[in-house]
């Protein structure tokens, strides 16, 4: 059986997602056809003609049924943004910090490598738009998304955001990718973009907004997207098992297999830093763990919600080596060394090293 809609060809397969490898990621923005794809169940397929989105709650004035035609009509925004996994480098919990990860009960089986992660330019209505056109009232609390998926395990997928994150004129319902109509996989024929926060919030196949005077508890914010562990007891955070994960973090990577291997020489080493909401300053990088650092080359945009890549030149000597780099951005937020472990695997950005076998 196929889960998905495109040419799985060169992706790793987790489960029913796809994962590209980052240094096959040769440009700013990711190809369609390359993105990656992060499912709980498989891609729906929609028809555009007899698509409805529903926007109905108890703090709003009206009740709306759009229509694809509906939202193609609407004054459209175009955000250029990153979309990240939560669960992104969680595979370096283990390679980098041996922490093994089939051992933590609450261990999800999407072990992402680098790849979980794309940029595109997104262009469709402010959600903003579509809520004031229902009329949302003062007493408005959160905005909560439901998908179409109709086999995934959690059952419908459902993701609420905060009013103000809602309100954000960067929050759009998508109706393009890369000046494309949306590919099934990504959502199509309607996907919420949520900028700088974890992808599972700009939900896919959009289906339902409703819009609550009250918090809505789901499984995506109670049991998965949260920070579990000793650092993060239950009770604290009851009726979640744990601190709810919103933002992105602060990262870098370096588009190279893991483990590369290269010649003895020189070579341009290239890779991508990003972070939630604003452009990065610097990058830095060493090969003697962090004894010493030199600056690195950004290359190309470097905008509020994308990535920016990053070279530089280094001269590799046979043998084990490895390369490590550091983000900085423009509100001066370092890349962590080192951070701690969470039951799921989430949000792993600290300074790691890239293994490299020169011969």
């Amino acid at each position: 059986m196929t889960f998905w809609a495109k040419d799985i060809s060169g992706f790793q397969v987790k489960k029913r997602s796809l994962e590209p490898p980052l240094h096959e990621q040769l440009e700013y923005l990711t190809p369609n056809d390359r993105f990656f794809v992060c499912n709980s169940g498989t891609t729906p397929s929609i028809d555009s003609q007899s698509y409805t989105l529903t926007v109905r709650g108890d703090s709003i004035a009206r009740d709306l049924t759009l229509s694809l035609a509906d939202l193609q009509a609407m004054p459209q925004r175009t955000v250029p943004a990153v979309i990240e996994c939560a669960g992104n480098h969680r595979a370096l919990f283990e390679d980098v910090m041996g922490q093994p990860l089939n051992k933590r009960p609450h261990m999800t089986e999407l072990k992402w490598a680098l790849g979980g992660v794309g940029m595109a330019e997104w262009r469709g209505v402010p959600l903003k738009s579509v809520l004031e056109l229902a009329g949302v009232t003062e007493n408005a609390h959160q905005v909560c998304f439901s998908g179409s998926e109709t086999d995934s395990p959690e059952g419908l997928v459902r993701v609420p955001i905060p009013l103000a994150k809602a309100m954000d004129e960067d929050t759009i319902i998508a109706l393009e990718m890369n000046g494309e109509q949306l590919p099934p996989d990504h959502g199509f024929p309607a996907r919420a973009v949520v900028p700088g926060w974890v992808g599972t919030y700009s939900v896919k196949w959009l289906s339902d907004i409703e819009i609550s005077r009250n918090p809505f508890w789901v499984v995506r914010n109670t049991e998965r997207y949260i920070m579990m562990g000793d650092l993060w007891p239950a009770e604290t955070y009851a009726p979640a098992n744990g601190e709810l994960i919103t933002e992105q973090n602060l990262k870098s990577s370096l588009a190279l297999p893991w483990p590369a291997h290269l010649s003895p020489g020189a070579h341009i080493i290239t890779g991508f830093a990003r972070a939630p909401s604003t452009p990065i300053n610097k990058v830095e990088w060493s090969d003697d763990n962090g004894e010493h650092w030199s600056e690195a080359q950004l290359v190309g945009p470097n905008e509020k919600y994308g990535w920016t890549r990053f070279q530089f030149e280094w001269v590799a000597s046979p043998g084990h080596q490895a390369l490590m780099t550091r983000a900085t951005d423009s509100d001066g937020n370092i890349q962590p060394e080192t951070i701690p472990f969470n039951n799921g695997g989430y949000m792993f950005n600290a300074i790691h090293p890239h293994p490299i076998i020169v011969e």
